[in-house]
């Protein structure tokens, strides 16, 4: 296997193909995981496969201390009035609070607000621990070719030492929105894009920067994420460690030229958000673009496949460009696992855009949707006015934030409830899920979504009792034989577990004694015996 791409996607797919024991090369031209913060949130899902390859610990200590608040907060500017909030649990706390929590946040992991760069570390230390894994920073890939049987490759150091020529079975591009690999499959972009909002719409200017004395002249209670909203400058700011750096993006204005702009306009855009001056250290910016609503037309070609921001691009309202990358992988991995190691045919590799490409779809309509919300408010003068117009001008906006903020940050629904409906792969009971909405999740074990989640007596998370492949779980105090999904899985070389449940409960929870859990974790058949065990398995696993 061949990886083009050392982000989180490709990161995370070099894990799910590592713990496979597959053979992967993956290459990359910058010299190591990111230096700058880049996206900042990791969803409850995401951390749910974290926790699935036993690192979810080790992620949530990182970014913010455990006891810092993750709060979302907008003002008028950081110094100023403020207009919003939406508490929530800090790290520590989500931990404690998870056990106890029902309904549409039944979950086995929280959120956790941490920045891109620390994850990519933990995620490149545990791909490289794996032994069939060779992970090269500082690596390009120059070109390749599909031919057929096999994918022939030329990968080089970036220093300008001797190319290598590489054979794979398998090439996946996870090398970010300018792919060398889409470029090279000739696969255009679909969706909208240059969408212009006063907010998130737009150039936007970002700095990496260092202010110990911000929280001396903050005069609320600390945040996360810092949300100026005044017609000067409007800009969102998140806290990397909890002490003194801070990934700083502000809005660009039409006729400023912010590719010209020099540390000194990075300090004085800054102060225009905090509406103080107070010293502070760049220690980096530079330019991007809000507005994308992209979703490549195809997620590949033969033997050679794009995932993460090679496959979909993103304005970043809701975090949802680096989850959904992850989740790429996660499909994509299991699949090629399963093919390489000889338990699955080829073919089972086009659902892998038949049940992304959707998702992709599906989360950028999200993203956008959360986009006009915050962009499309208009941030007049008078908000920063004393007096009645003012204060009648805060609480109008203090009523339209307050709203935005939930939809946007409080979002159970596009969290859990990515599905796989109409996957040949998944196999129909007749019933239906609940409609899809961005804010509430209503757990179903309707197959083709995530598995229902339950605390078990013993203190575990159900989805700890999950085999790392395949699993059959049996529930309720007086279940059906299963004994023909084993001899079925034997027969089809599949690795299979039977987990028994005997819970009542989680029978009612499931609304079946029997229920198919992929490798992914989403729900691939549900039922009441084994009769069809063979054709089942061979449906859900592309046989």
């Amino acid at each position: 296997m061949l990886i083009a791409g050392g982000g989180p996607c490709g990161l995370m797919l070099a894990n799910e193909l590592g713990r496979r024991g597959i053979r992967t090369l993956l290459v990359d031209p910058k010299p190591g995981t990111a230096f700058n913060p880049q996206a900042n949130a990791t969803q409850a899902r995401t951390m749910e496969h974290f926790r699935r390859l036993g690192i979810a610990e080790e992620v949530r200590a990182q970014g913010l201390p455990p006891d810092h608040p993750t709060d979302i907060a907008y003002f008028t500017r950081y110094a100023g009035y403020e207009l919003a909030r939406l508490s929530l649990p800090t790290a520590a706390q989500a931990v404690r609070n998870v056990r106890g929590m029902g309904g549409s946040w039944s979950a086995a992991e929280l959120p956790h607000r941490v920045s891109q760069k620390f994850v990519e570390a933990v995620l490149r230390k545990h791909a490289q621990a794996h032994g069939s894994n060779d992970v090269r920073y500082g690596w390009r890939l120059s070109g390749f070719d599909d031919l057929g049987t096999h994918v022939e490759a030329v990968v080089q150091p970036v220093d300008g030492g001797a190319p290598q020529a590489v054979r794979a079975q398998y090439l996946v591009g996870a090398d970010g929105p300018r792919s060398l690999v889409r470029s090279r499959l000739g696969i255009p972009w679909g969706g909208a894009s240059g969408v212009r909002r006063d907010f998130m719409g737009g150039e936007m200017f970002a700095v990496y920067l260092r202010a110990p004395d911000f929280y001396r002249v903050l005069p609320h209670a600390p945040a996360w994420m810092y949300v100026s909203v005044n017609p000067q400058r409007r800009a969102f700011m998140a806290s990397v460690d909890g002490r003194s750096e801070f990934a700083f993006h502000a809005a660009v204005h039409e006729g400023e030229d912010a590719a010209a702009w020099t540390e000194a306009d990075a300090r004085r855009v800054f102060a225009e958000a905090l509406g103080a001056d107070i010293p502070i250290e760049v220690l980096s910016f530079g330019t991007w673009t809000a507005g994308h609503s992209l979703v490549a037309q195809s997620f590949g070609r033969g033997r050679v496949f794009i995932a993460g921001d090679a496959a979909h691009l993103f304005t970043p309202t809701g975090g949802l460009g680096y989850n959904t990358a992850v989740e790429d992988a996660v499909n994509l991995g299991w699949k090629l696992g399963s093919v390489l190691r000889g338990a699955s045919a080829q073919s089972l590799l086009a659902s892998y855009e038949i049940e992304r490409k959707p998702l992709a779809e599906r989360n950028t309509r999200y993203a956008r949707h959360f986009a006009d919300s915050v962009g499309l408010f208009v941030a007049s003068a008078v908000l920063e006015e004393e007096g009645p117009a003012g204060d009648a001008a805060r609480r109008e906006a203090a009523e339209h934030l307050n709203a935005h903020v939930r939809l946007e940050f409080n979002i159970p629904g596009v969290t859990f409830g990515g599905r796989y409906d109409g996957s040949p792969l998944i196999v129909g009971d007749g019933t239906s899920p609940p409609p899809d909405a961005a804010n509430v999740y209503l757990p179903t074990a309707t197959p083709g979504g995530r598995p229902p989640h339950a605390w078990l007596e013993d203190g575990r998370s159900l989805f700890d009792s999950f085999h790392g492949e395949w699993t059959l779980l049996v529930l309720g105090t007086d279940p059906p034989d299963a004994s023909g999904f084993e001899l079925a899985a034997r027969e089809l070389g599949l690795d299979l577990r039977i987990v028994p449940h005997r819970s009542a409960a989680l029978a009612d929870l499931y609304a079946a004694p029997l229920a198919l859990i992929r490798p992914d974790q989403i729900v691939a058949w549900r039922g009441n015996g084994d009769h069809a065990a063979r054709d089942v398995l061979r449906q859900a696993a592309g046989s």
